[in-house]
Protein backbone atom coordinates (compact mmCIF):
# COMPACT_ATOMS: atom_id res chain seq x y z
CA UNK A 1 0.00 0.00 0.00
CA UNK A 2 2.82 2.42 0.89
CA UNK A 3 4.42 1.60 -2.46
CA UNK A 4 1.28 2.61 -4.35
CA UNK A 5 0.76 5.85 -2.40
CA UNK A 6 4.40 6.85 -2.83
CA UNK A 7 4.58 6.42 -6.58
CA UNK A 8 1.11 7.78 -7.20
CA UNK A 9 1.89 10.88 -5.14
CA UNK A 10 5.26 11.40 -6.82
CA UNK A 11 3.60 11.05 -10.21
CA UNK A 12 0.90 13.61 -9.28
CA UNK A 13 3.38 16.20 -8.02
CA UNK A 14 5.38 15.94 -11.25
CA UNK A 15 2.19 15.91 -13.33
CA UNK A 16 0.88 19.11 -11.72
CA UNK A 17 4.05 21.14 -12.20
CA UNK A 18 5.69 19.50 -15.23
CA UNK A 19 3.45 16.89 -16.84
CA UNK A 20 0.43 19.10 -17.45
CA UNK A 21 2.48 21.95 -18.98
CA UNK A 22 4.27 19.49 -21.26
CA UNK A 23 0.99 17.91 -22.43
CA UNK A 24 -0.54 21.37 -23.01
CA UNK A 25 2.52 22.35 -25.03
CA UNK A 26 2.16 19.23 -27.21
CA UNK A 27 -1.59 19.78 -27.71
CA UNK A 28 -0.93 23.41 -28.63
CA UNK A 29 1.36 22.25 -31.43
CA UNK A 30 -1.52 20.21 -32.85
CA UNK A 31 -4.44 22.60 -32.35
CA UNK A 32 -2.46 25.86 -32.58
CA UNK A 33 -5.58 28.05 -32.33
CA UNK A 34 -4.91 31.52 -33.64
CA UNK A 35 -6.35 34.84 -32.56
CA UNK A 36 -7.47 37.13 -35.39
CA UNK A 37 -5.66 40.21 -34.08
CA UNK A 38 -6.04 43.58 -35.73
CA UNK A 39 -5.43 47.12 -34.44
CA UNK A 40 -8.85 48.42 -33.38
CA UNK A 41 -9.99 51.26 -31.13
CA UNK A 42 -13.24 50.38 -29.35
CA UNK A 43 -14.39 52.58 -26.48
CA UNK A 44 -12.76 51.52 -23.21
CA UNK A 45 -13.57 52.05 -19.53
CA UNK A 46 -10.80 51.30 -17.03
CA UNK A 47 -12.19 50.29 -13.63
CA UNK A 48 -10.04 50.76 -10.52
CA UNK A 49 -11.34 49.58 -7.15
CA UNK A 50 -9.44 51.09 -4.23
CA UNK A 51 -9.39 50.89 -0.47
CA UNK A 52 -6.97 53.25 1.29
CA UNK A 53 -4.66 53.52 -1.73
CA UNK A 54 -3.51 57.13 -1.22
CA UNK A 55 0.09 55.99 -1.70
CA UNK A 56 -0.53 54.73 -5.23
CA UNK A 57 -3.77 56.12 -6.66
CA UNK A 58 -2.40 59.37 -8.13
CA UNK A 59 0.40 57.61 -10.01
CA UNK A 60 -1.96 54.88 -11.20
CA UNK A 61 -4.57 57.29 -12.58
CA UNK A 62 -1.94 59.44 -14.28
CA UNK A 63 -0.50 56.31 -15.83
CA UNK A 64 -3.90 55.50 -17.34
CA UNK A 65 -4.39 59.06 -18.62
CA UNK A 66 -0.98 58.88 -20.34
CA UNK A 67 -1.71 55.66 -22.22
CA UNK A 68 -1.36 55.65 -25.98
CA UNK A 69 -5.07 55.50 -26.79
CA UNK A 70 -7.58 58.08 -28.13
CA UNK A 71 -8.69 60.31 -25.25
CA UNK A 72 -12.29 60.40 -26.47
CA UNK A 73 -12.44 56.60 -26.34
CA UNK A 74 -10.98 55.97 -22.89
CA UNK A 75 -12.48 56.91 -19.54
CA UNK A 76 -11.71 55.87 -15.97
CA UNK A 77 -13.93 54.87 -13.07
CA UNK A 78 -12.48 54.72 -9.57
CA UNK A 79 -14.54 53.01 -6.88
CA UNK A 80 -13.44 53.92 -3.37
CA UNK A 81 -14.41 51.14 -0.98
CA UNK A 82 -15.10 53.49 1.95
CA UNK A 83 -11.49 54.68 1.98
CA UNK A 84 -10.42 56.71 5.02
CA UNK A 85 -6.92 57.87 4.03
CA UNK A 86 -7.72 60.62 1.54
CA UNK A 87 -7.90 58.41 -1.56
CA UNK A 88 -11.16 60.09 -2.64
CA UNK A 89 -9.69 63.60 -2.42
CA UNK A 90 -6.70 62.60 -4.54
CA UNK A 91 -9.03 61.29 -7.26
CA UNK A 92 -11.15 64.45 -7.16
CA UNK A 93 -8.00 66.58 -7.46
CA UNK A 94 -7.64 65.50 -11.10
CA UNK A 95 -10.83 67.43 -11.96
CA UNK A 96 -10.95 65.58 -15.27
CA UNK A 97 -14.21 64.78 -17.09
CA UNK A 98 -12.72 61.45 -18.17
CA UNK A 99 -12.57 60.33 -14.52
CA UNK A 100 -15.58 59.28 -12.45
CA UNK A 101 -15.41 58.59 -8.72
CA UNK A 102 -17.89 56.38 -6.92
CA UNK A 103 -17.82 55.72 -3.19
CA UNK A 104 -19.04 52.39 -1.84
CA UNK A 105 -20.51 52.55 1.65
CA UNK A 106 -20.41 50.49 3.71
CA UNK A 107 -17.22 48.74 2.66
CA UNK A 108 -18.09 45.63 0.66
CA UNK A 109 -15.00 44.59 -1.31
CA UNK A 110 -13.80 44.62 -4.91
CA UNK A 111 -16.53 42.46 -6.45
CA UNK A 112 -19.37 44.61 -5.11
CA UNK A 113 -17.46 47.70 -6.22
CA UNK A 114 -17.26 46.40 -9.79
CA UNK A 115 -20.92 45.37 -9.79
CA UNK A 116 -21.85 48.91 -8.76
CA UNK A 117 -19.64 50.65 -11.33
CA UNK A 118 -20.09 48.56 -14.49
CA UNK A 119 -23.61 49.89 -15.32
CA UNK A 120 -22.05 53.39 -15.42
CA UNK A 121 -19.23 52.37 -17.75
CA UNK A 122 -19.34 53.95 -21.21
CA UNK A 123 -16.88 51.60 -22.87
CA UNK A 124 -17.63 48.62 -25.07
CA UNK A 125 -14.67 46.96 -23.38
CA UNK A 126 -14.02 46.97 -19.63
CA UNK A 127 -10.43 46.92 -18.39
CA UNK A 128 -9.75 45.99 -14.76
CA UNK A 129 -6.79 47.58 -13.00
CA UNK A 130 -5.54 47.35 -9.43
CA UNK A 131 -4.90 50.61 -7.59
CA UNK A 132 -1.12 50.06 -7.80
CA UNK A 133 -0.95 48.73 -11.37
CA UNK A 134 1.30 50.60 -13.81
CA UNK A 135 0.63 49.80 -17.47
CA UNK A 136 3.01 49.92 -20.37
CA UNK A 137 2.16 52.82 -22.69
CA UNK A 138 0.74 50.50 -25.35
CA UNK A 139 -0.90 47.95 -23.03
CA UNK A 140 -4.52 48.85 -23.83
CA UNK A 141 -3.85 48.81 -27.58
CA UNK A 142 -2.33 45.34 -27.20
CA UNK A 143 -5.40 44.12 -25.30
CA UNK A 144 -7.88 45.64 -27.78
CA UNK A 145 -6.29 44.05 -30.85
CA UNK A 146 -7.53 40.67 -29.65
CA UNK A 147 -11.18 41.78 -29.56
CA UNK A 148 -11.14 42.00 -33.33
CA UNK A 149 -11.66 38.24 -33.04
CA UNK A 150 -15.37 37.77 -32.33
CA UNK A 151 -14.65 34.48 -30.54
CA UNK A 152 -12.56 36.27 -27.89
CA UNK A 153 -14.48 37.47 -24.84
CA UNK A 154 -11.76 38.05 -22.26
CA UNK A 155 -8.08 38.99 -22.51
CA UNK A 156 -5.46 38.92 -19.76
CA UNK A 157 -2.15 40.75 -19.99
CA UNK A 158 1.29 39.95 -18.65
CA UNK A 159 2.28 40.87 -15.12
CA UNK A 160 5.94 41.69 -14.56
CA UNK A 161 7.01 41.89 -10.93
CA UNK A 162 9.47 44.64 -10.07
CA UNK A 163 11.82 43.71 -7.25
CA UNK A 164 14.42 46.42 -6.63
CA UNK A 165 15.68 45.12 -3.28
CA UNK A 166 16.36 41.52 -4.32
CA UNK A 167 14.17 40.04 -1.58
CA UNK A 168 13.76 36.26 -1.63
CA UNK A 169 9.98 36.27 -1.79
CA UNK A 170 10.10 38.78 -4.60
CA UNK A 171 12.50 36.68 -6.66
CA UNK A 172 10.45 33.55 -6.07
CA UNK A 173 7.23 35.33 -6.90
CA UNK A 174 8.69 36.67 -10.13
CA UNK A 175 9.88 33.22 -11.18
CA UNK A 176 6.43 31.79 -10.46
CA UNK A 177 4.77 34.42 -12.68
CA UNK A 178 7.22 33.64 -15.50
CA UNK A 179 6.20 29.99 -15.19
CA UNK A 180 2.49 30.91 -15.22
CA UNK A 181 2.86 33.23 -18.22
CA UNK A 182 4.78 30.55 -20.13
CA UNK A 183 1.93 28.11 -19.46
CA UNK A 184 -0.77 30.63 -20.45
CA UNK A 185 0.89 31.17 -23.81
CA UNK A 186 0.42 27.49 -24.63
CA UNK A 187 -3.09 27.34 -23.13
CA UNK A 188 -4.10 30.18 -25.46
CA UNK A 189 -3.09 28.05 -28.45
CA UNK A 190 -5.18 25.19 -27.03
CA UNK A 191 -8.27 27.41 -26.70
CA UNK A 192 -8.61 29.25 -23.42
CA UNK A 193 -6.41 29.98 -20.44
CA UNK A 194 -7.42 28.92 -16.94
CA UNK A 195 -5.89 31.68 -14.78
CA UNK A 196 -5.72 35.44 -15.37
CA UNK A 197 -4.09 38.53 -13.83
CA UNK A 198 -6.71 40.75 -12.23
CA UNK A 199 -4.53 43.83 -12.60
CA UNK A 200 -4.63 43.93 -16.41
CA UNK A 201 -7.71 42.13 -17.73
CA UNK A 202 -10.28 43.15 -20.34
CA UNK A 203 -13.76 41.82 -21.09
CA UNK A 204 -16.56 42.72 -23.45
CA UNK A 205 -19.04 44.75 -21.40
CA UNK A 206 -21.99 42.69 -22.62
CA UNK A 207 -20.32 39.59 -21.12
CA UNK A 208 -19.94 41.09 -17.64
CA UNK A 209 -22.20 39.09 -15.31
CA UNK A 210 -22.66 40.54 -11.78
CA UNK A 211 -21.18 38.28 -9.10
CA UNK A 212 -21.74 37.71 -5.41
CA UNK A 213 -19.61 39.85 -3.10
CA UNK A 214 -17.62 36.80 -1.94
CA UNK A 215 -16.76 35.63 -5.46
CA UNK A 216 -13.32 36.31 -6.95
CA UNK A 217 -13.88 38.38 -10.12
CA UNK A 218 -10.42 37.51 -11.49
CA UNK A 219 -11.46 33.85 -11.53
CA UNK A 220 -15.26 33.59 -11.69
CA UNK A 221 -15.80 36.10 -14.51
CA UNK A 222 -13.40 34.50 -17.01
CA UNK A 223 -14.88 31.10 -16.17
CA UNK A 224 -18.35 32.47 -16.92
CA UNK A 225 -17.06 33.88 -20.21
CA UNK A 226 -15.70 30.44 -21.10
CA UNK A 227 -18.99 28.84 -20.06
CA UNK A 228 -20.77 31.18 -22.50
CA UNK A 229 -18.67 29.87 -25.36
CA UNK A 230 -16.08 32.63 -25.71
CA UNK A 231 -12.31 32.32 -25.54
CA UNK A 232 -10.25 33.65 -22.63
CA UNK A 233 -6.74 34.37 -23.87
CA UNK A 234 -3.33 35.68 -22.84
CA UNK A 235 -1.71 38.73 -24.42
CA UNK A 236 2.04 38.95 -23.59
CA UNK A 237 2.41 42.40 -25.19
CA UNK A 238 0.02 43.99 -22.67
CA UNK A 239 2.49 44.63 -19.87
CA UNK A 240 1.74 45.48 -16.26
CA UNK A 241 4.37 46.34 -13.67
CA UNK A 242 3.77 45.74 -9.96
CA UNK A 243 6.07 45.66 -6.97
CA UNK A 244 6.50 42.31 -5.33
CA UNK A 245 5.72 41.93 -1.67
CA UNK A 246 8.82 42.43 0.44
CA UNK A 247 7.76 40.45 3.49
CA UNK A 248 7.11 36.72 3.51
CA UNK A 249 4.15 37.22 5.86
CA UNK A 250 2.50 39.63 3.41
CA UNK A 251 3.02 37.28 0.47
CA UNK A 252 1.63 34.38 2.52
CA UNK A 253 -1.51 36.27 3.53
CA UNK A 254 -2.10 37.29 -0.07
CA UNK A 255 -1.66 33.71 -1.28
CA UNK A 256 -4.08 32.35 1.33
CA UNK A 257 -6.67 34.97 0.37
CA UNK A 258 -6.34 34.33 -3.36
CA UNK A 259 -6.33 30.54 -2.89
CA UNK A 260 -9.39 30.59 -0.63
CA UNK A 261 -11.41 32.70 -3.05
CA UNK A 262 -10.22 30.55 -5.97
CA UNK A 263 -11.30 27.32 -4.24
CA UNK A 264 -14.73 28.82 -3.61
CA UNK A 265 -14.84 29.90 -7.26
CA UNK A 266 -14.08 26.35 -8.37
CA UNK A 267 -16.90 25.13 -6.14
CA UNK A 268 -19.32 27.71 -7.55
CA UNK A 269 -18.34 26.93 -11.14
CA UNK A 270 -18.06 23.17 -10.63
CA UNK A 271 -20.22 22.57 -13.70
CA UNK A 272 -17.12 23.29 -15.80
CA UNK A 273 -15.35 20.39 -14.08
CA UNK A 274 -17.93 17.85 -15.27
CA UNK A 275 -16.41 17.06 -18.71
CA UNK A 276 -19.61 18.04 -20.51
CA UNK A 277 -19.84 18.03 -24.27
CA UNK A 278 -18.06 21.02 -25.72
CA UNK A 279 -16.01 21.74 -22.58
CA UNK A 280 -14.17 18.44 -22.04
CA UNK A 281 -10.77 19.84 -22.94
CA UNK A 282 -11.27 22.88 -20.71
CA UNK A 283 -12.50 20.63 -17.87
CA UNK A 284 -9.22 18.74 -18.05
CA UNK A 285 -7.32 22.04 -18.01
CA UNK A 286 -9.28 23.27 -15.01
CA UNK A 287 -8.71 20.07 -13.08
CA UNK A 288 -5.00 19.98 -13.91
CA UNK A 289 -4.08 23.65 -13.62
CA UNK A 290 -6.23 24.63 -10.65
CA UNK A 291 -7.89 21.82 -8.70
CA UNK A 292 -4.82 19.59 -8.57
CA UNK A 293 -2.50 22.59 -8.08
CA UNK A 294 -4.41 23.72 -4.99
CA UNK A 295 -4.53 20.14 -3.73
CA UNK A 296 -0.90 19.30 -4.49
CA UNK A 297 0.08 19.68 -0.82
CA UNK A 298 -1.78 16.40 -0.18
CA UNK A 299 0.43 14.54 -2.67
CA UNK A 300 3.59 16.14 -1.25
CA UNK A 301 2.73 15.04 2.29
CA UNK A 302 1.64 11.58 1.17
CA UNK A 303 4.89 11.05 -0.74
CA UNK A 304 6.92 11.99 2.33
CA UNK A 305 4.95 9.78 4.72
CA UNK A 306 4.92 6.81 2.35
CA UNK A 307 8.66 7.24 1.84
CA UNK A 308 9.18 6.81 5.60
CA UNK A 309 7.55 3.38 5.43
CA UNK A 310 9.66 2.44 2.41
CA UNK A 311 12.95 3.71 3.80
CA UNK A 312 14.37 0.21 4.35
CA UNK A 313 13.22 -1.14 0.99
CA UNK A 314 16.20 -0.24 -1.14
CA UNK A 315 18.63 2.54 -2.00
CA UNK A 316 16.09 4.22 -4.32
CA UNK A 317 13.86 5.11 -1.37
CA UNK A 318 16.83 6.24 0.71
CA UNK A 319 17.79 8.56 -2.15
CA UNK A 320 14.24 9.91 -2.60
CA UNK A 321 13.92 10.55 1.15
CA UNK A 322 17.30 12.29 1.16
CA UNK A 323 16.22 14.56 -1.68
CA UNK A 324 13.07 15.51 0.18
CA UNK A 325 15.08 16.27 3.30
CA UNK A 326 17.45 18.42 1.23
CA UNK A 327 14.44 20.44 0.08
CA UNK A 328 13.31 20.84 3.69
CA UNK A 329 16.79 22.08 4.67
CA UNK A 330 16.78 24.52 1.75
CA UNK A 331 13.41 25.85 2.92
CA UNK A 332 14.69 26.36 6.47
CA UNK A 333 17.84 28.11 5.22
CA UNK A 334 15.76 30.33 2.90
CA UNK A 335 13.90 31.73 5.89
CA UNK A 336 17.18 32.45 7.65
CA UNK A 337 18.84 34.25 4.75
CA UNK A 338 17.97 37.90 4.18
CA UNK A 339 19.76 38.35 0.85
CA UNK A 340 20.25 35.78 -1.90
CA UNK A 341 23.81 34.81 -2.71
CA UNK A 342 25.19 32.35 -5.22
CA UNK A 343 22.55 29.79 -4.24
CA UNK A 344 19.77 32.39 -4.32
CA UNK A 345 17.74 30.72 -7.07
CA UNK A 346 17.61 27.39 -5.24
CA UNK A 347 16.58 29.06 -1.99
CA UNK A 348 14.03 31.22 -3.79
CA UNK A 349 12.46 28.19 -5.42
CA UNK A 350 12.40 26.21 -2.17
CA UNK A 351 10.83 29.01 -0.14
CA UNK A 352 8.20 29.96 -2.68
CA UNK A 353 7.28 26.34 -3.40
CA UNK A 354 6.79 25.84 0.33
CA UNK A 355 4.83 29.08 0.72
CA UNK A 356 2.47 28.29 -2.15
CA UNK A 357 1.61 24.83 -0.91
CA UNK A 358 1.21 25.77 2.76
CA UNK A 359 -1.02 28.68 1.72
CA UNK A 360 -3.10 26.30 -0.39
CA UNK A 361 -3.44 23.90 2.55
CA UNK A 362 -4.46 26.79 4.81
CA UNK A 363 -7.04 27.94 2.24
CA UNK A 364 -8.50 24.45 1.82
CA UNK A 365 -8.94 24.14 5.60
CA UNK A 366 -10.72 27.50 5.65
CA UNK A 367 -12.91 26.35 2.76
CA UNK A 368 -13.85 23.13 4.55
CA UNK A 369 -14.80 25.22 7.59
CA UNK A 370 -17.00 27.36 5.36
CA UNK A 371 -14.96 30.54 5.76
CA UNK A 372 -15.06 33.23 3.07
CA UNK A 373 -13.17 36.48 2.50
CA UNK A 374 -14.80 39.54 0.95
CA UNK A 375 -12.65 42.52 2.03
CA UNK A 376 -8.93 42.91 2.80
CA UNK A 377 -6.29 45.56 3.27
CA UNK A 378 -4.09 46.75 0.38
CA UNK A 379 -1.01 44.65 -0.38
CA UNK A 380 2.32 46.07 0.67
CA UNK A 381 4.78 46.47 -2.16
Amino acid sequence: MALFFFWFSVFMVFYVYLGYPIVVMLISLILNKKVDKKPIEPSVTILISAYNEAEHITQTIQNKLDLDYPEDKLDIIVISDESTDGTDDLVKAFDNPRIQLFRQEPRAGKTSALNMAVPHAKGEILVFSDANSIYDQYAVRALMANFNDKAVGYVSGKMVYVNPDGSLVGDGCSAYMKYENWLRAFETKVGSIVGVDGGIDAVRKNLYDPMRADQLPDFVLPLKVTENGYRVIYEPEALLKEDTLKETADEYKMRVRVSLRAVWALFDMRGLLAFKKGTKLFSWQLWSHKVMRYGCFVFILTALLANLFLFGHGSLYVLSFSMQMMLVVAIVISFMVTKPGNTGKILNFSQYFFLLNVASAHAVVKFLWGQKMVVWSPRKG
